[in-house]
């Protein structure tokens, strides 16, 4: 495990429960600065129980540090303001709002000025949208959904961005778009994001690191080298179905 001061995000021990028992069990992990992680697994894993526990919207035990600070007594309201921003799954844009008043929801603290200077830097990023800004968010396709829910998340200037399922329900060539423009923005940006997936290819476009999740544990860990491989796609597997844990569980 890394050092927690040097890391960017450092969990430690988290376990979420609903009701009777734990959804995650005692999950850690680290992410350096400027580095994009990815949670895998199957539905019913606690890959997005863990990511809203990481927001401050989920009770949880265990520890959560960022930038060196334990945040684990923040609301999530606090670590907003800290720069972690949760882009839930199924975009929670609110449809009957503009495109352009959904990105000024995204940086209400912000001046005007600095507010303009963020939305032109998103609509850069999701021209696609660029010429919706007037138009009902509900009018939006699936795809452009996404890129306004992930630009409405960056005018706020984060420094950690949680992306839950960011390709559900998108054919795959919109896949490749959104994750072409995560890409970009994490390099021009310097920006970390943690992301939870349920398709590994998904996940290896963007991700450096990726953990393992299965009934709320963390069975294995990928490294870029084994996002990329053949043999560390078949590790994932195995460790989604149970198999072979022994051999699922890298120490990279």
């Amino acid at each position: 495990m890394r050092d927690s001061v040097a890391s960017l995000l450092h969990v430690e021990g988290l376990t979420v429960r609903y009701g009777a028992g734990p959804v995650v069990h005692g999950v850690s992990f680290s992410m350096a600065p400027e580095t994009v992680g990815a949670l895998l697994g199957a539905n019913g894993a606690g890959k997005s129980s863990t990511l809203r526990a990481i927001a401050g919207l989920e009770p949880a035990q265990g520890s959560v540090r960022f930038q060196g600070e334990d945040i684990s007594s923040l609301s999530a309201a606090e670590r907003f303001r800290a720069g972690i921003v949760y882009v839930p799954e199924g975009r929670a844009i609110v449809a009957d709002l503009s495109v352009s008043e959904n990105l000024t929801l995204g940086g209400y603290f912000f001046d005007s000025a600095t507010r303009d200077r963020r939305r032109r830097m998103v609509l850069d990023f999701f021209p696609e949208i660029a010429n919706r800004l007037h138009s009902p968010a509900g009018l939006l396709s699936g795809g452009e959904q996404q890129m306004l829910a992930i630009g409405r998340g960056l005018m706020s200037a984060p420094k950690l961005i949680l992306l839950d399922e960011p390709s559900l329900g998108l054919a795959p060539l919109l896949v490749a778009r959104v994750y072409e423009r995560l890409a970009l923005i994490r390099k021009e940006q310097g920006l970390a994001a943690l992301l939870v997936e349920q398709s590994f290819h998904a996940a290896a476009k963007l991700a450096s690191r990726a953990w393992v999740m299965r009934h709320g544990h963390v069975v294995g860990e990928l490294d870029a080298q084994a996002l990329g491989s053949r043999e560390g796609r078949q590790r994932a597997i195995d460790a989604y179905l149970g198999a072979r844990q022994e051999d699922a569980a890298l120490a990279v």
